[in-house]
C-alpha cells in the first residue's frame, strides 16, 4: 500500500520567478516500467521451468496445472510464459508509475504529487523534512504532520534538493518517541478518534481501501491526531 496522507489540494500555478530554482525528483516511467517488463518475464520464464520440473516428481502440489501447462509445445511454452510474463510486468509497472511519489522542491513551496493528486505547501508552512522509514514527511512548527508519503526516491537526491534550498532535514522523526500503539477503546483519544481508526483498520485491509484510508487519515489530522503505520499496526500522537 501507498502513502495515506491528505493529497486533496491541487496545485497552484507558480508566481513569478521564485520557482525557477525548482527541483524536481520523480522516478524515471521508462525505466520503471522497463524493469517491471524485465523481472516478469524472467518470472514468466522461471515459471515454465517449475512446470516441467513439477510434472516429473511423482507426487508434488499443483501438478494438475503443471502438466497442463507443460502440455503446449515448445518453443510456444517457452514464448508464451516469458510473453505473458512481461505483460504482467508491464501492468505493474504503468501501476508503480502512477502510485509514485513526485516532489518538486523551491525557495518558496514544496509540491507533493501522487497519482492524480497533488498537496502544495508554503515555505513558511514547513518548519521539517523528515525520513521516516520508507515515507517523507513534513511537520509544521507545532509538530503536526502536514504530509506523510511513501517515498521510492533517492533519499540522497530528495535530502539535498530540501538542503539546497534552505529546509530544515532530519534522518529520524524527532517526534517517533511519542508515538503510542492504538488499541480498540484507549484513552487518551478526542471524541470520534477512536471510531476513525477503527474504520481506518478496515480500510487498510482492502486491496482498494489505500485511498479511504488517506481521506480518514486526513480527517484524523482536523482533531489533531498524527497516525504512523507500521505492518498492520497503527500508531498515534498527538502535538
Amino acid at each position: 500500500m501507498r502513502g495515506t496522507g491528505d493529497l486533496s489540494k491541487k496545485g497552484r500555478p507558480s508566481v513569478g520567478g521564485a520557482e525557477q530554482d525548482a527541483v524536481e525528483i520523480a522516478e524515471s516511467a521508462w525505466l520503471l516500467t522497463l524493469f517491471c517488463v524485465g523481472c516478469g518475464a524472467v518470472v514468466g520464464w522461471l515459471v515454465t521451468l517449475l512446470a516441467k520440473w513439477l510434472v516429473t516428481l511423482a507426487w508434488a502440489p499443483l501438478q494438475g496445472p503443471a502438466e497442463l501447462l507443460t502440455s503446449v509445445p515448445e518453443p510456444w511454452l517457452g514464448i508464451g510464459g516469458v510473453g505473458v510474463g512481461a505483460l504482467v510486468g508491464l501492468v505493474v509497472g504503468f501501476v508503480a508509475v502512477h502510485e509514485s511519489l513526485a516532489v518538486s522542491v523551491s525557495a518558496g513551496r514544496v509540491v507533493l504529487r501522487v497519482r492524480d493528486s497533488s498537496q502544495e505547501f508554503g515555505r513558511d508552512e514547513i518548519a521539517l523534512v523528515v525520513r521516516d522509514g520508507k515515507q517523507l514527511v513534513l511537520l509544521g512548527a507545532d509538530g503536526m504532520e502536514i504530509a506523510r508519503e511513501e517515498c521510492g526516491l533517492s533519499w540522497q537526491r530528495v535530502a539535498d534538493a530540501f538542503a539546497e534550498h534552505g529546509y530544515r532535514w532530519a534522518d529520524e522523526d524527532p517526534h517517533r518517541e511519542e508515538f503510542r500503539r492504538w488499541v480498540p477503546g484507549m484513552p487518551g483519544l478526542p471524541v470520534g478518534a477512536d471510531a476513525l481508526l477503527r474504520a481506518r483498520v478496515a480500510a487498510r485491509e482492502k486491496d482498494e481501501g489505500a485511498e479511504d484510508a488517506r481521506e480518514l487519515r486526513g480527517e484524523l489530522l482536523r482533531l489533531g491526531v498524527v497516525v504512523r503505520d507500521e505492518k498492520r499496526r497503527q500508531y498515534w500522537r498527538m502535538p
